[in-house]
């Protein structure tokens, strides 16, 4: 087999593989202002609450308009509304890049155009979650997430952050001109996929205000147990997570005493774990029921915060990084495809919506709760809380998850082969 087989295997079809290279291609981009942004805002401003507004500014969107964004894209042709949302973020990167040159930005501006770009990024990853199912039959739902988020790890986690410091020391609007190309390659190449009109529901049906839209998919959702109980475990477990994940620098250099090239190697040690997954993915998918797998990632997360939280050596939290990487991929994948197994085509957009507001929703309760039980109670008693928390919440949902992962592999012909 080739390595153009392996990545993306013919039976996908042309157009899976069109979607792969435009999510590639963007995750670069995304990859280098995850190291670029931080580094221009700090370069700007002294002040605590201004560089952590930029990372607010990340969440924020999700909140104020993921919901809406999900009942859009089950509204209109999905892949013409991912064109236009990429082609807002590489203006709103370009606008920036002629801030930066001709001097005129300051913080606020720059702190307004993140924003405005994390508004048009909701739009773009809500709807490009919907694409796949309409895609690649039920079965190879699997690993066609496997491949977008194996890209996800290698761009965006892995790759994009050092090229993007290095942009940024050569000249503070590389990163972003580097960015904007990469966005605008993105939009061509999702040109390539074949037309996705909207789901029948939304054209055949009298138009509806988007709040009622909303609505119908949370119904949907709450009278659906299997996916209820999947969202409210990811709720959940991004809350966990997310105590310790805050402090994690303050972790990592005062309490292991890792310093700051430590605690760097210590964040990348999850990517690692993540790339080598992918290598097994498909072995796991063909030898265990999403079942068993679903109970051993979650685990495994609980048997992480409770390493972390006796642990007292760096080397073994650089191994137990690399372990949560591995883990975490295979959760999210499996997580994605039976959501996309079970959710209608014409909900997915709402579903897949609710679910990563239920994310970064989570992430900011997690780390305001993270920052006031370490004040309280020292660097570790974040991750005793996640322990505690993430164990409690495994035990009442280890028979739910047999439900859970029982999502239906028929309606092959629902999609495009």
């Amino acid at each position: 087999m080739g390595i153009g087989e392996w990545v993306a295997p013919r039976r996908l079809g042309r157009d899976f593989r069109w979607l792969l290279a435009s999510s590639w291609t963007s995750n670069v981009g995304d990859g280098i202002a995850l190291a670029a942004a931080p580094l221009l805002i700090a370069s700007m401003t002294d002040s605590p609450i201004l560089v952590a507004a930029g990372a607010v500014l990340q969440f924020l969107p999700w909140l104020l308009f993921g919901l809406h964004a999900g009942a859009i894209a089950d509204r209109l042709d999905r892949r013409l509304l991912i064109m236009i949302a990429n082609g807002v973020r590489a203006l709103v990167l370009v606008a920036l890049c002629g801030f930066l040159l001709t001097g005129v930005a300051s913080i606020w501006l720059v702190l307004t155009v993140a924003f405005l770009y994390g508004c048009a990024e909701v739009f773009v990853d809500t709807t490009s979650s919907t694409l796949l199912p309409m895609m690649v039959r039920k079965s190879d739902l699997g690993v066609g997430n496997a491949r977008l988020q194996a890209g996800f790890l290698v761009a965006n986690q892995f790759g994009g952050p050092p090229l993007g410091a290095f942009l940024f020391a050569v000249g503070s609007f590389w990163p972003f001109a580097v960015q904007a190309v990469c966005v605008a390659l993105a939009v061509v190449l999702i040109s390539r996929i074949t037309a996705t009109p909207a789901p029948k529901t939304a054209t055949d049906s009298p138009r509806t205000p988007v709040h009622t839209d909303i609505a119908v998919g949370i119904r949907w959702l709450w009278r659906n147990p299997p996916v209820r109980t999947l969202v409210l475990i990811i709720l959940t477990f991004n809350v966990t997570w997310a105590a310790p994940w805050g402090v994690l620098v303050l972790y990592a250099t005062d309490h292991l005493g890792m310093g700051p090239v430590g605690y760097g190697a210590l964040t990348t040690a999850s990517a690692v774990g993540g790339l080598l997954a992918t290598f097994s993915f498909g072995w796991l998918e063909r030898r265990f029921s999403f079942a068993t797998l679903m109970r051993v990632c979650l685990s495994a997360e609980v048997a992480m915060h409770l390493a972390f939280a006796l642990t007292t050596s760096g080397a073994v939290a650089f191994v137990i990084m690399i372990a949560f990487g591995a883990y975490a991929f295979v959760w999210g994948t499996i997580s994605t495809t039976v959501r996309q197994r079970l959710v209608p085509h014409e909900l997915q957009g709402r579903i897949a919506s609710v679910n990563m507001v239920g994310v970064f929703g989570g992430l900011v309760i997690g780390q305001a709760l993270g920052g006031v039980i370490a004040q309280i109670g020292g660097l570790t008693a974040p991750w005793w809380f996640a322990f505690v928390g993430a164990a409690v919440t495994l035990a009442l949902v280890w028979r739910p998850i047999s439900h859970i992962a029982a999502a239906r592999i028929d309606d092959e012909t629902d999609a495009a082969g």
